[in-house]
C-alpha cells in the first residue's frame, strides 16, 4: 500500500505474489502518474522495498529523499544484538522446567489453602506490612510461599508490553527468580519449626536453583545485560518514544529537534568508536559495537531528510515527515482489527485472501478533503459510483470505446 503521509489517504493499494522489486516498482510508477512525484518517500528496511524506492527516485530525477523508518532501523538492530542471547536463555528456562515446575507449586499450594483462601490473603497481606522477614507458621507461611511463586510468574509485568527487542522477559524472569531465591535462602536460616513449611520452601528454592547456579546462563546473562545497555543507549539517543497526543509542535520546533537527534546520534556513534576495545578478552563488546557501526553504515545516510521546504506557491515554509511509517502499520493492525471484529476469527487468512485489495481504500472516506474531491458528501456517493457503472455498461454494449493505456497494463511475474 501507498499512503499520502500528510492527508492521510491511500493513495493505491495491491496484492503482489512476493514481495521483490520488480513487482513494487510498477506499483509505485503508477502511484507516480496518477498524483505526481512525492516529496519524500518513507519505507521500511525490506531488501525489496530498498531497491524499488532508490529506482523510482533515480528514474524521476529529482532530489526526493528517500527516508528509513527509525522504529524498524532501531528494531532490526535490537534483534541482530539481542536474539541470539535471548533465545539461548528462553532455552535454558524452558530445559530446566522452571515456569511448568512453578505453576504445579503454586497449583499444589493452592489447593492446600481453597478452604481458607480469604484468610489466606489476608495473611500475606499483613506480613508484608510486617518489618521482620521471618515467615509465619502453618497456613499463612504457605500462603507466602504461594505468593512468592506467583510473583515469579507475574514476571511480564515487568515488561512494557512494547515486545522484543525493547521488552526482554527471559531476562525479566531471571531477575526475578534471582531475587526470589535469595529471598527463600534468607527464609531458611529463621525458618519457624514447621515441617510442611520447610518442605514447601525446601521444593521452592530448588526449582529455581538449577537456573541460577549454571555458570553458561550466569555468563549468557551478563552478555545480554552488556547488548541491552547499548540498544537502550541507541534507543535514548534516537528519542524514540509515544509522543504525547495533546502535545502539538509546530514544524519548525519538530525541524530543531530533529537536527539535535542528528548531532547527538553523530556524537554517540563517535563515543562507541572510542569505546571499542582493539583487543583482549572483551570480544562480545567489540561485536557489538561492530554490528551497531555496520548498521549506522548501511542505513545512516537514509535516517535523515525529514525536513521538506514548501514552495512560495503555497506560503513557504517547511513541513517534516513522520520518522516511521506507523501510520501504515497502524492502517494494517485496525483493519485485522475490524476483519476480526466482523468474522469472528483469528486466523485472518482465508478472508484476507478473498478480500479485494480496493478494500483499504474504503478507509479514506473517513478523511473530509478525499470525500469533497471525490463526490462532495457522502450522500452523492451512491450517485458517483452510478456514474461508473454506466460507464462500464455502455464499454460493454459497445457504445463507447475503452481506452487502454498499454503502459499501465502490469502482468505480475510468476513466482514461487
Amino acid at each position: 500500500m501507498a499512503l499520502a503521509g500528510w492527508r492521510r489517504w491511500g493513495l493505491g493499494s495491491w496484492k503482489i505474489p512476493t514481495e521483490r522489486t520488480e513487482v513494487i516498482l510498477p506499483r509505485l510508477r503508477s502511484v507516480v502518474d496518477r498524483f505526481g512525484a512525492p516529496c519524500a518517500v518513507m519505507r521500511d528496511l525490506g531488501r525489496a522495498m530498498i531497491p524499488a524506492a532508490n529506482d523510482l527516485v533515480a528514474e524521476l530525477k529529482l532530489s526526493i529523499p528517500v527516508l528509513a523508518c527509525h522504529q524498524h532501523f532501531l528494531a532490526d538492530v535490537g534483534k541482530d544484538l539481542l536474539k541470539e542471547c535471548h533465545g539461548k536463555l528462553r532455552e535454558a528456562f524452558r530445559g530446566f522446567k522452571i515456569r511448568p515446575r512453578l505453576r504445579t507449586l503454586a497449583r499444589d499450594l493452592g489447593r492446600k489453602l481453597s478452604d481458607s483462601i480469604g484468610q489466606a490473603r489476608q495473611a500475606v497481606q499483613d506480613w508484608q506490612q510486617s518489618t521482620d522477614h521471618i515467615l509465619p507458621k502453618g497456613r499463612d507461611g504457605l500462603a507466602v510461599i504461594r505468593a512468592l511463586t506467583q510473583w515469579v510468574l507475574d514476571f511480564p509485568v515487568d515488561s512494557t508490553y512494547q515486545s522484543f527487542p525493547y521488552d526482554r522477559p527471559y531476562l525479566d524472569l531471571y531477575d526475578r527468580c534471582s531475587c526470589a531465591h535469595r529471598a527463600a535462602v534468607a527464609f531458611l536460616r529463621r525458618l519457624p519449626d514447621d515441617r510442611t513449611l520447610r518442605r514447601s520452601l525446601d521444593r521452592f528454592s530448588s526449582i529455581l536453583t538449577p537456573i541460577l547456579s549454571d555458570a553458561p546462563t550466569a555468563q549468557l546473562t551478563t552478555t545480554l545485560r552488556a547488548r541491552a545497555d547499548l540498544f537502550d543507549e541507541l534507543r535514548d539517543t534516537l528519542r524514540l518514544v509515544p509522543r504525547p497526543t495533546h502535545c502539538e509542535r509546530s514544524a519548525e520546533d519538530a525541524a530543531n529537534q530533529l537536527c539535535d537527534i542528528r548531532k547527538d546520534l553523530h556524537q554517540w556513534v563517535a563515543s562507541l568508536r572510542q569505546r571499542r576495545p582493539e583487543r583482549g578478552p572483551a570480544v562480545n563488546t567489540r561485536e557489538a559495537i561492530d554490528l551497531i557501526l555496520d548498521h549506522m553504515e548501511r542505513h545512516g545516510d537514509s535516517l535523515w531528510g525529514h525536513v521538506i521546504s514548501l514552495p512560495r506557491e503555497v506560503g513557504g515554509g517547511v513541513r517534516v515527515v513522520d520518522r516511521t511509517n506507523n501510520i501504515l502499520e497502524n492502517f494494517f493492525r485496525d483493519m485485522k482489527h475490524g476483519e476480526r471484529r466482523r468474522s469472528g476469527r483469528k486466523i485472518l487468512t482465508q478472508d484476507f485472501e478473498h478480500l479485494p485489495p480496493a478494500a483499504a481504500l474504503i478507509c479514506n472516506l473517513t478523511c473530509p478533503d478525499y470525500v469533497s474531491i471525490v463526490c462532495g458528501t457522502l450522500d452523492e456517493l451512491s450517485a458517483a459510483f452510478a456514474v461508473l457503472d454506466a460507464q462500464r455498461n455502455e464499454r460493454q454494449l459497445g457504445l463507447v470505446s475503452p481506452q487502454i493505456d498499454q503502459k499501465a497494463v502490469d502482468v505480475d511475474p510468476v513466482s514461487a
